[in-house]
């Protein structure tokens, strides 16, 4: 048999292991944003509220806490608008999830290497997964624009504003048409910065975890392990993730002039200086349960997803 036909003969994770393993990391990453995607609508819409920038002065906020947040969204514009803003969040996670979890396995067995015993150092893991997660962010970008600004639509149409989108594809176009390639792009820097934080706490989280409790316990290569380290991952990444989460939902959010330039936020610099003058330091954590909540149930569907379906593809453990 020649070289080429061995070739051909492989199995497709083989033949094509990064490809394979972006499109499974983004099947795993579709089925735990669609579960979990309603607390993700509550916690931008929690992180929204109250703003400085844009509230009068002692005027009331529409919603107070998650679960009142959650249960007033359901009231006042119906169930099915939890899922608002669903679409883009898994085009988003295509892309961003499957980059990411791409670039950290490349960074880890081929660039950083690990070392004799086959663990990963952790300060190689940190720089692997905020690498990955920067990376995947920045081309995921507009995918979240989109994904944030539909989400808020709902608001809009309580507060008797017009609506700006008749759909995902209408509001790439827009977008694209008001502010150009470069508003596609708005608050890329707040994104990228969040994604590397979450990434530190969830890529490099679970990889640690998982490998430390392989080596030092009598856990093997399970769903339990797993599990455990999932939500280990998910308490961690949103403990650094949700102060950079609100200043990227905030300047993603706000109004743009024709060159795509925000209205209310300089710079993400100015966004934080803002919310923490006008609201004080804890305004920073505003969506910490409801980020809590959703990254603990995502990242224990996904990792368990992503491992199962690792698993029956033939393709090894991560």
């Amino acid at each position: 048999m020649s070289p080429a036909e061995e070739e051909r003969s492989l199995p497709l994770p083989e033949r094509w292991p990064r490809a394979s393993k972006f499109a499974l990391s983004a099947c795993a990453a579709a089925v735990a944003e669609l579960v979990t995607f309603p607390l993700d609508l509550t916690k931008t819409r929690l992180q929204i509220q109250g703003e400085a920038a844009v509230r009068r002065d002692g005027a009331a906020v529409p919603y107070r806490g998650m679960l009142r947040t959650a249960a007033g969204i359901a009231q006042e514009e119906g169930v099915r608008k939890l899922w608002q803003g669903a679409t883009p969040a898994v085009y988003r996670h295509i892309v961003y999830t499957g980059v990411r979890m791409v670039t950290y396995e490349h960074l880890r067995d081929s660039v950083l290497g690990r070392v004799e015993d086959e663990s990963f150092p952790l300060w190689k893991s940190v720089v692997g997964g905020m690498s990955a997660g920067a990376i995947g962010q920045f081309f995921a970008s507009p995918t979240d624009l989109v994904k944030v600004q539909m989400q808020m639509e709902g608001k809009r149409k309580l507060e008797g504003k017009p609506l700006r989108f008749r759909g995902v594809h209408h509001a790439f176009l827009k977008i694209l048409s008001e502010g150009g390639v470069r508003g596609l792009w708005a608050g890329w820097v707040p994104n990228v910065q969040r994604a590397a934080l979450v990434n530190m706490g969830d890529l490099t989280t679970y990889d640690s975890v998982k490998h430390f409790l392989l080596l030092n316990t009598t856990l093997v290569d399970n769903s339990v392990t797993h599990s455990v380290s999932s939500a280990c991952s998910g308490l961690v990444a949103a403990v650094l993730g949700t102060p950079a989460d609100m200043v990227k939902t905030r300047i993603m959010n706000q109004p743009r002039d024709k060159q795509g330039r925000g209205l209310l936020y300089k710079s993400s610099m100015n966004c934080l200086i803002q919310t923490v003058q006008g609201e004080g330091f804890m305004s920073l954590y505003k969506g910490f349960t409801p980020t809590w909540m959703r990254m603990a149930p995502w990242s224990l569907v996904f990792w368990l997803t992503y491992e199962q379906i690792r698993s029956i593809c033939g393709v090894t453990s991560f």
